[in-house]
């Protein structure tokens, strides 16, 4: 009980909306901003002790060399006293250096702490990031999925994420080290003389000024530069998967030329953002070197009159110089906040991406019954005209059912609204499945009993053995996430016996390694008719109560359809089997079989039927079995 509570709790926290940009850091944060907090403090340490080197130096010049009274607080001024007074530092000034050199030592380890506590809060921080993003993904419709493509989604999780970890770890987690640097540079420096302090610390507004003006000119030239680094992610990981498809059609100059047309573009934004970027640098380093100059000339001045002492001047020199690094750091915050906000935003846009969700009174009804379509319409998003118009007909529970059309039919829309990969939009009919209307019942139990195998199928960068056994090793949807326990003979019996219904065991028995053999990324190693087979097994394997073949045999020959078909007929009774092909030799045998063209269905029945009707079927199979007469003559010559 305990268990299902938390999987609940963890669905509620997944379905979390963000407000905005700090909402979503906040979020992310959680887990790390402890050990964030403790790297700032130790950032502090460091600032403040950077600032006591100074103040010991400009003692040293003016009261033990020279012989100007302290100018110390009451209650070093009294601790010294009882060490002996500046008369035991002049006997003994290796205790001064022993004082800087312990303050020294102590600033080394405590930005020791701060470096290695903050590596160890932004790298928390980041597999948070990539944890959630990763499961969020998982989570979003096939609808999102297909209207985003994969490269920019890859760059989102990359590029953004690395942007925004450089901004936590190297510009905000030092806000508050340049906060506490300029409070106390200011603060030394007002001790000294106010009238220096005031000229210098003009510039601090001046660089906040002007670094907020680029900051407004960039933020917009980031969200570009982003969005051009995702076509070109994309052009790279679909030459890359698709490169078998290059190869064959001889297209290595056209993707080259595309690749690099995309890159010259994407180059040249980038030049043209990184004048304006120029540009703010330089003006730092310009407003940097006025601080110097003023600083440098007025402490002369004041030095010569007798305003203040060599000691207070070399000081405030030192605490200038302290002061020009976080006012610049500061300015750099601010301009990388543009690119960082962008990256949040685009990170944002998958966290609040609208997830797949069941019902609250989600379903788990018997899937071995009746599959019902009653005046199904459906239109994919931005189409002209609907994919699929008012399908009605049932598929008896332990039939075979064939669909035929040709491209654009409609067929695998059926099969991707019966997998609920897309919602049937409301008013626009109903499918049920024993009754029990299908957006009742619970997706991931959908698909655990609806087995589907794809034209094109995807296999993974591993054996062929692992491929199919994916769904034997998956987690258990039915059980909270639950983990499913195979022993390792079970498992390797069970892929077999998949494996010889999908007439698959012959050729991996001719492969070296048999079904260790691993068969590279999207099963590039592999032909287009073996893909197909180890999907099919992928498939059979799960043992589900309805299977749906989407034109899955088009890439084996004529004599292994037929023995995969005898073998799906041997090995598959009692399930509900969807065949859609475009070869009628496929469907031919099926207990009903149904003709698509533009959504709609013109015709129904058996084989011997629809051949009298003399209709569409007819006609395909007059002409496939004239084809096929021409190649078998062909043969016989």
């Amino acid at each position: 009980m305990d268990r299902e509570n938390g999987f609940m709790d963890q669905n509620l926290e997944n379905n979390k909306q963000f407000d905005g940009r700090i909402s979503l850091l906040r979020y992310f944060l959680r887990g790390s901003i402890g050990t964030f907090s403790l790297s700032v403090l130790f950032a502090a340490a460091v600032s403040f002790l950077d600032m006591l080197l100074p103040r010991i130096i400009s003692f040293t010049v003016d009261s033990v060399i020279a012989d100007q009274a302290p100018d110390l607080p009451a209650s070093v001024l009294a601790y010294l006293k009882m060490a002996g007074g500046v008369e035991m530092l002049r006997r003994y000034p290796a205790v001064i250096a022993a004082a800087v050199t312990g303050v020294a030592l102590t600033a080394a380890v405590c930005r020791y702490l701060f470096r290695y506590l903050n590596e160890v809060a932004v790298e928390r921080f980041v597999k948070r990031m990539r944890d959630n993003l990763y499961a969020k993904i998982q989570r979003l419709p096939y609808a999102w999925h297909s209207a985003n493509s994969a490269g920019d989604i890859i760059q989102r999780c990359t590029s953004d994420v690395e942007t925004i970890k450089v901004f936590v770890s190297e510009q905000l987690t030092s806000l508050v080290r340049v906060a506490v640097l300029i409070v106390l540079a200011v603060s030394f420096m007002a001790m000294i003389n106010l009238r220096m302090t005031a000229a210098a610390s003009l510039f601090i507004p001046t660089v906040i000024g002007y670094s907020l003006f680029f900051h407004a000119k960039i933020a917009d030239a980031f969200e570009k530069a982003d969005t051009e680094e995702g076509k070109l992610s994309a052009i790279a990981q679909e030459n890359l998967t698709g490169v078998r498809v290059v190869r064959a059609f001889g297209k290595e100059q056209y993707e080259r030329d595309r690749f690099e047309k995309q890159n010259a573009y994407y180059t040249g934004f980038w030049i043209r953002l990184m004048r304006i970027l120029s540009l703010n640098w330089v003006t730092g380093d310009v407003m940097t070197g006025l601080q110097y100059l003023l600083v440098n000339v007025m402490g002369a001045v004041f030095c010569i009159r007798g305003s203040i002492t060599a000691g207070q001047f070399i000081a405030f020199v030192s605490y200038n110089s302290l002061l020009i690094w976080p006012v610049r750091s500061l300015g750099r915050v601010i301009a990388e906040m543009s690119k960082a906000g962008i990256s949040l935003d685009r990170l944002l846009y998958i966290m609040n991406a609208e997830e797949e969700r069941d019902p609250a009174d989600a379903l788990t009804p018997p899937m071995d019954r009746e599959i019902r379509f009653e005046h199904v319409s459906f239109g994919y998003g931005g189409a002209k005209e609907e994919a699929l118009s008012d399908i009605t007909f049932s598929i008896p529970a332990g039939s075979v059912v064939g669909i035929l059309g040709g491209t654009g039919s409609g067929k695998s829309t059926l099969m991707y609204l019966l997998e609920k990969l897309y919602p049937i939009p409301e008013g626009k009919g109903r499918i049920t499945i024993g009754g029990v209307d299908l957006a009742q019942i619970k997706g991931a139990w959908v698909r655990e009993n609806i087995g589907m195998v794809l034209q094109e199928p995807y296999l993974f960068s591993r054996s062929i053995e692992d491929n199919i056994a994916i769904s034997l090793d998956g987690p258990s949807s039915g059980e909270a996430g639950a983990p499913v326990k195979r022993n390792a003979g079970y498992r390797r019996e069970e892929i077999r016996r998949a494996a010889g219904t999908a007439d698959l065991i012959d050729t991996v028995d001719r492969f070296p390694s048999g079904f260790d053999t691993f068969v590279g990324e999207r099963g590039v190693t592999l032909s287009g008719g073996q893909k197909q087979r180890t999907a099919i097994a992928q498939m059979l394997v799960r043992k589900c109560p309805v299977m749906i073949f989407d034109d899955s045999l088009s890439a084996v020959d004529a004599e292994t359809d037929a023995r995969i078909r005898a073998a799906l007929r041997r090995d598959t009774k009692g399930a509900t089997v969807i065949l859609i092909a475009h070869r009628i030799t496929t469907i031919m045998h099926a207990d009903k079989i149904l003709v698509m063209e533009k959504g709609k269905i013109l015709e129904s029945g058996t084989h011997e039927e629809l051949l009298q009707q003399k209709g569409l079927y007819r006609k395909i199979y007059d002409l496939q079995m004239a084809g096929s007469e021409v190649l078998e003559g062909g043969d016989e010559e």
